[in-house]
């Protein structure tokens, strides 16, 4: 569904990105991995179009998007929830919702989709017409995860979608993820909990100072020892 080639991204003459490339298969979970300034997020803005690549290919269910702006790549069937929820504060749970479907004219499909995110996330049913800056991080993380599937996304990238969060929101957030994924939906993970990541993975990729250090399925990384030293805090 999505590759990406010899993909490099620079701000100014500092490369964040130094010419990675991966592949995430229709249906699977696939985790981006490192420390901050690996240059995760940075990919992750690019393929949505919100960067501009120096160079390489960004090809998505047989198209070439990089170059494409990013609400075409909306259209096309991808879909963010950034690092940090970046939500409308003052406006209603419901109208940040319907700002995910921006690019949508199928009223009743609207409609259903809104139905489904109430019936996945039941507390935002239940506060559809208060401000989203009255919600713990725990419940505006579900809405941005809820905005992002109001495009009817091909494929969910989602960015560190357990910064922050108590242990208990967390493993509820790794739940969701995890009956998306039962429900078929292709979602390419950036993640700081390691662990939980690639046990939903089916292939993780480990980024360091913008390059791929290694991969593997999220198996075998879970028994890596280079994974367990660096980010799953292992004494070996």
């Amino acid at each position: 569904m999505l590759e990406v080639k010899d993909l490099v991204v620079a701000y100014g003459r500092v490369q964040a990105v130094k010419g990675i490339s991966f592949e995430v298969e229709q249906g699977q979970v696939v985790s981006l991995l490192g420390t901050n300034g690996a240059g995760k997020t940075t990919t992750l803005r690019t393929i949505s179009g919100l960067l501009k690549p120096v160079s390489g290919e960004i090809w998505f269910a047989g198209e070439r998007i990089d170059g494409v702006p990013a609400h075409e790549i909306v259209k096309r069937g991808i879909a963010q929830s950034p690092e940090g929820r970046r939500l409308f504060p003052r406006m209603s749970v419901e109208d940040n919702l319907l700002l995910g479907a921006f690019t949508r004219r199928d009223t009743a499909g609207v409609r259903s989709d809104l139905d489904r995110v109430y019936t996945l996330f039941p507390v935002l049913g239940e506060r559809r017409n208060q401000a989203a800056g009255l919600f713990s991080g725990g419940e505006q993380q579900m809405l941005a995860i809820g905005r992002a599937m109001m495009s009817r996304p091909k494929l969910l990238m989602l960015d560190e979608p357990s910064m922050g969060l108590s242990p208990i929101m967390t493993q509820t957030i790794m739940r969701t993820i995890a009956d998306l994924r039962a429900e078929g939906t292709t979602i390419l993970l950036v993640e700081q909990n390691a662990q939980a990541a690639l046990q939903l993975s089916a292939y993780g990729y480990v980024l360091e100072v913008g390059q791929i250090m290694f991969s593997d399925t999220g198996a075998d990384l879970l028994e890596d020892d280079r994974v367990k030293r660096t980010y799953l805090g292992v004494d070996l």
